[in-house]
């Protein structure tokens, strides 16, 4: 592939709802500009952009994917990512790597979820962004609707383009609406310029051409004393003020076609070229750790080398690729960068860009390009390249955080180092990916976005790694405690010929008020009734019994551990001795203490559109969830502040998706432990005696 300068690049995301058509649409651009000799399809797993096996099998995307097309001496970096929502870590990344975003809807579907959420995504990273209206080859595509539907939600700002001209159901040109001109579709998405038909078309060009005309006055005093004075704008005046606009986010233009047939997508490319901008059009400042100074990168050539990791694969077939982007200068094969977060210096080898998993070896990339880089053995998603001389660290793009869990175990014994090989290299893709040890509760957890995603990992570590594992619903941390005090005393003896054994204590238990300490100890024995050299036995012995309390086999919390009398023998006492007896008087203490389950207890937040609210309040209720407000977020949303028990938010994400069509996001943090009602602690006592009994712990 040719080498491309920074003006002649554009770096484009595709984002929208789970099936809308983004991979369709990649497709088009790639088999339009000669990528491929056909068209493939989504439904045949045949698709450049997905390439995964497991993108195959479920026919939809599931990491994001570069496509390179040239079209008219530009090159355009596509980047095809999921809309199921399990993936939007994938999503992120790329829309941190993106100069731009093109927000995919369905003619059919209409605007879904995914699109609102992909808006959501470019407001919040300042991107420039065009909606394309696919499928208007199908009978029931509405393209006006949705129109109308996106400027409800979204104002003036989203102005059309360009609308369709249908023959009953099909598909056959379309109105351009700055050069107030139809175009109708000829093989291989070539068009023939012709007159607007009358009519309806004709109508609606009035609309949107003054709904079109009306923005771009505003953009100087000129062009609205001129819109005001009745003087018509020309065509290059209108198409350098869109430019303007489109690259401040001021107006989202709307296009449409069908890929399926290549229609409309020339048009669309053009538009990319023409409107969005080039890399060194946006800022980028990162900080030179040298100096701690701001360095202004700003995808500037004559600047010194300088590029950031956004995405990782490390596949066992295809090996280990670390996607970057050029933030400055012009890096070439063989340079040698330092990897800013770790200090280890890289030599880069071979620089590639990625045509889907296919690797094209190139000379060099200029700063805002996308490339690739094989086997850097230090580097992972986030990190920052740059020269000795300039150690410039670029802010780490910022994640969704994973809140589904689930336990996971090897289905066959022996396997646990390969599985964690295998993961550790699953989360250097997919950083909204988390392993944690649960070692109180003997458990290793995995978190994700959604059980779909964890699905996927269960599937990618039997197909690529031969690794096997099982889900299951996570134990809860619950904690023991007591309510009473108690006196008892433990007395371990035992005559065996030679020396015995013999250990006795006389205990106080009683609660020690600090629940995050697991056990306070104190001895208070006068007259050497027990030896001083035995009290640190006596301390272990409850120290090994607080791990695995008496009630149910869970830590124990907030005791406190009184010795205060006891008696020894001079021959047959032992550290051993006196730490069963310690043991034994903890057991007794315990439950004679009124001994209760604690419950981890969740500070939520839950944020849905405000017609959703009663549902999610009753839900939440019904989870034994105590609401403790309600605020506005001013964007059409409420977000619900609530405490609740952490056993009742398993499959929350799942539920959540289900009452709000997808609209709705939560997130959580531990707040502290709370006494749990008696049905359940009747109900987890007997369970988790049963587990115990059949060694399932």
């Amino acid at each position: 592939m040719d080498v491309y300068k920074t003006e002649q690049i554009r770096n484009v995301v595709l984002m929208g709802h789970g099936s809308c058509g983004k991979t369709t649409l990649a497709e088009a651009m790639a088999n339009l500009c000669g990528l491929t000799s056909r068209m493939g399809r989504v439904e045949d797993g045949n698709t450049v952009s997905d390439f995964d096996k497991e993108e195959q099998k479920r026919h939809f995307s599931i990491s994001t994917s570069l496509i390179p097309v040239p079209w008219n001496k530009v090159k355009i970096n596509v980047l095809d990512t999921p809309g199921y929502f399990d993936f939007v870590g994938e999503v992120e990344e790329a829309v941190g790597a993106a100069d731009a975003a093109i927000i995919v809807i369905s003619g059919k579907a209409g605007v879904q979820v995914g699109a609102q959420k992909a808006w959501a995504l470019c407001e919040k990273y300042k991107l420039p962004r065009m909606i394309f209206i696919t499928d208007m080859d199908l009978e029931d595509a509405n393209y006006e609707a949705i129109v109308e539907n996106l400027q409800e939600l979204y104002g003036k700002k989203v102005a059309p383009l360009h609308f369709p001209i249908r023959d009953g159901a099909k598909l056959t040109g379309y109105v351009d609406v700055v050069k107030k001109a139809a175009f109708t579709f000829k093989d291989k998405g070539a068009k023939a310029e012709g007159a607007v038909p009358a009519g309806h078309c004709s109508d609606l060009l009035e609309t949107y051409h003054a709904e079109l005309m009306e923005s771009v006055a505003e953009t100087s005093e000129e062009f609205m004393e001129r819109y005001f004075g009745g003087e018509e704008f020309t065509v290059e005046e209108v198409n350098e003020a869109l430019a303007a606009n489109v690259r401040d986010a001021s107006i989202v233009p709307v296009s449409m076609g069908s890929p399926v047939g290549l229609l409309g997508v020339s048009t669309l490319l053009d538009d990319i070229v023409e409107l969005f901008p080039s890399p060194n059009m946006r800022p980028c400042t990162g900080t030179d750790q040298k100096s701690g100074e701001a360095f202004e990168a700003n995808y500037d050539d004559a600047k010194a080398k300088s590029a950031y990791v956004w995405k990782t694969i490390a596949d066992p077939f295809l090996g280990k690729y670390s996607y970057i982007k050029v933030c400055s200068g012009v890096i070439t094969s063989d340079d040698t960068l330092v990897n800013v977060e770790s200090g280890d210096e890289e030599r880069l080898g071979k620089l590639y860009v990625m045509e889907g998993q296919k690797p094209i070896e190139v000379p060099e990339l200029h700063a805002g390009d996308i490339g690739a880089v094989a086997k850097l053995s230090s580097v992972k998603t986030g990190d920052s390249l740059a020269t000795k001389a300039a150690p410039v660290l670029y802010e780490k793009t910022k994640l969704s955080t994973p809140y589904t869990c689930k336990r996971y175990k090897a289905v066959k014994k022996g396997e646990e180092d390969k599985i964690a090989q295998a993961l550790a290299k699953l989360m250097s893709e997919d950083n909204t990916l988390k392993i944690v040890n649960d070692g109180a509760n003997r458990q290793t957890l995995l978190y994700g976005i959604g059980d779909q995603q964890l699905d996927v990992i269960v599937s990618k570590l039997k197909e690529r790694y031969k690794a096997e594992v099982e889900l299951s619903k996570p134990k809860v941390p619950f904690r023991e405690t007591i309510r009473k005090n108690s006196d008892v005393e433990g007395k371990h003896k035992k005559q065996s010929g030679g020396h015995g054994q013999y250990g006795h204590v006389k205990m106080r238990f009683e609660p020690s008020g600090d629940m995050e300490t697991p056990y306070v100890f104190e001895q208070v024995v006068v007259g050497g009734a027990v030896p001083k050299n035995y009290f640190p036995a006596v301390e272990k012995g409850i120290q090994e019994s607080v791990q695995k309390g008496p009630l149910a086999a869970y830590p124990v919390v907030g005791v406190k551990a009184i010795l205060y009398d006891g008696s020894y023998h001079p021959v047959d006492s032992s550290e051993m001795a006196f730490k069963t007896a310690a043991i034994l008087a903890f057991k007794k203490g315990f439950m004679d203490a009124s001994p209760v389950l604690l419950e981890p207890i969740v500070s939520m937040k839950v944020t849905v559109p405000d017609k959703f609210t009663g549902d999610v309040m009753g839900d939440l209720n019904k989870r034994r969830g105590r609401v403790l407000g309600m605020n506005p977020d001013h964007q059409g949303n409420t977000i619900i502040e609530a405490d609740v028990p952490q056993l009742e938010i398993y499959g929350y994400s799942t539920d959540l998706r289900s009452m709000t069509g997808g609209s709705g996001d939560f997130e959580y943090q531990f707040a502290r432990y709370e006494q749990a009602p008696s049905d359940i602690q009747q109900k987890e006592i007997e369970a988790r005696a049963s587990a115990l009994e059949n060694a399932e712990e």
